[in-house]
């Protein structure tokens, strides 16, 4: 009884240290699966959900703790009992995920060792053997040092636990399990191989024949039943190959921009999982180190499961100079562990990644730049933004003269690029500066000359496909034509008092609301003609013999 005692007890102090510590390697993703726990639909104890993180930390230094004490054999009867406590829990916990099919994965070993849930409950029935074995054999355990030794490797265990948790929740894991560390490929952690082993299903059919259920049971193909076929229940025998990243999409407007993106040469990421929970002055920093890495010739976006509200409201309030794209929330929970947090890819490998304290340490190559990038130019268009708005923005007419004397000098210098250099695009002069020339062009009287270039400037992204469409639908509202996406209004005196406005007539009206989504919008028809004539704005659609009878 005595050696099967020391083994129990150093297998279950050894097993709890080693759980402990990799969960405390990752304490945030511990405190995400205990979010899962507690979510409605499992254990349905919301209230613990903001909590999540201390209950966390506070589970894995235990674990640590009470391993490190019954190697120790020092307070033994208060140890035995806590971990009697805990694997009654957590065997409760493993076997309900298992029983109801709740939670796919305990997190017991954090990301590096998976278990099925099944797997989870059977090795914590074989711990609760192992902790029974060591309550019946207590008088075998007996301490390792005198008592003020085992004082002081407790206290120094608990130091340690608490200054590494303290390092990882501040940095990021010192160790990372997961498919995105640092040197990993994620197209390559997409990708299945040949030989792979593919999924096996069979299904159950039902036919009535003459009256009565018959089940034929097939891998596949349809059986020949001479009966009427009633349902087929279908169930997976053996699972197939699931490559470890399988979930990641990088969406813009409900497209999957990923594969593009991954080919970049320089690809920084933005990472803020909610941005409601984000520590929101980190951007900032992230602010500088983004126009740092764009003027050596990096793309960088911002990936985030918040709504485009929100990170519009980012974007306006930092003046951020990158778009932001739909990412699923787990799948940004499981890149980095900061809200926000910094990647730096290469061909979709990646080379950095930080935690938001840690953005000044970001390296940026210089080679990367693009050798189309002009920051003469950047500076010329940003002073000939400023003066595009200088009494435009004023609303009054007082200096109208003057502004169209500007409109009209910086055309020219505007159709001097267009004739040299096309559009003066994103990867020219960067995203923020590449709205210039269209604005200049908007507000003249040639944009039938360059639509076609604004067009192409949009399709390859070198401007925003929202500008294209404000500009087509001005474009064919001066020709008479109804526009396409709704963003032109008109308002029109009927008599000498009554004021009509008007949003101008749209072809194929029914269809507006999912172009405008589709070209970048953010508001419905009927939305923006409140925004653009007030909240008492009622949109109806007009036919162009309408708008012709108002302007008689």
């Amino acid at each position: 009884m005595k050696y099967i005692v020391h083994f129990c007890r150093i297998l279950v102090g050894v097993l709890f240290i080693i759980s402990g510590y990799i969960k405390l390697n990752d304490p945030v993703g511990f405190s995400f699966k205990l979010e899962e726990y507690f979510s409605q639909g499992v254990l349905d104890l919301p209230a613990f959900m903001p909590y999540a993180l201390a209950i966390s930390i506070f589970v894995v230094i235990l674990e640590v703790i009470l391993g490190v004490l019954l190697l120790l054999g020092f307070k033994r009867k208060i140890t035995l009992w806590s971990l009697l406590g805990m694997i009654v829990f957590f065997t409760f916990l493993t076997f309900y995920s298992a029983y109801y099919n709740k939670v796919t994965d305990c997190g017991c070993f954090g990301d590096a060792i998976k278990l099925t849930p099944w797997e989870s409950f059977t090795k914590d029935v074989i711990l609760l053997v192992l902790i029974l074995i060591l309550m019946a054999g207590a008088r075998h355990i007996k301490p390792l040092f005198t008592t003020k030794w085992n004082i002081g490797l407790v206290l120094l265990s608990l130091a340690l636990c608490i200054g590494y948790a303290n390092h990882v929740l501040n940095h990021l894991p010192v160790i990372d399990f997961r498919p995105y560390k640092i040197g990993a490929n994620i197209e390559e952690g997409m990708s299945i191989p040949e030989d792979a082993p593919k999924a096996i299903f069979e299904y159950a059919w039902k036919f009535s024949v003459n009256g009565e259920e018959q089940i034929v049971v097939t891998n596949g193909e349809y059986p020949s039943v001479d009966g009427d076929f009633v349902g087929v229940e279908t169930t997976e025998i053996q699972k197939g190959y699931e490559p470890p990243i399988h979930d990641f999409t990088i969406e813009q407007n409900g497209e999957d921009r990923s594969a593009q993106l991954l080919k970049e040469n320089g690809l920084v990421m933005v990472i803020a999982y909610d941005l409601a929970k984000s520590e929101i002055d980190a951007f900032e920093k992230i602010k500088v180190r983004a126009e740092e890495a764009q003027k050596k010739g990096y793309k960088v976006i911002g990936m985030s499961a918040s709504s485009d509200e929100l990170s519009g409201e980012l974007k306006e309030r930092f003046e951020l100079d990158f778009d932001f794209y739909f990412t699923d929330e787990t799948t940004l929970k499981t890149i980095v562990r900061s809200n926000p947090g910094v990647l730096v890819l290469e061909e979709g490998t990646i080379l950095q990644k930080v935690h938001y304290n840690d953005v000044d340490y970001l390296q940026f190559r210089d080679d990367v730049i693009s050798p189309n990038f002009d920051y003469a130019l950047k500076q010329s268009l940003d002073s000939i933004m400023v003066l595009d708005q200088k009494y435009r923005s004023e609303g009054t007419f007082d200096n109208w003269n003057l502004q169209l004397a500007i409109d009209s000098s910086n055309m020219a210098y505007v159709e001097r690029l267009f004739k040299s250099i096309g559009y003066p695009g994103k990867s020219r002069v960067g995203g923020k500066t590449s709205v210039a020339a269209w604005y200049v062009l908007q507000h003249s009287n040639k944009i039938a000359s360059y639509i076609d270039l604004i067009r192409e400037a949009a399709e390859q992204e070198e401007l925003p496909f929202r500008l294209y469409a404000m500009m087509l639908d001005r474009h064919l509202m001066q020709q008479n034509l109804p526009q396409k996406y709704g963003t032109q209004g008109m308002s029109y005196f009927i008599g000498t008092a009554e004021e009509v406005s008007v949003i101008w007539p749209i072809a194929e009206p029914e269809g507006v609301n999912e172009r405008r989504m589709k070209a970048g919008f953010d508001s419905t028809v009927e939305e923006y003609g409140k925004d653009l004539f007030g909240e008492d704005f009622e949109y109806r659609t007009y036919t162009m013999e309408e708008i012709k009878a108002l302007t008689n």
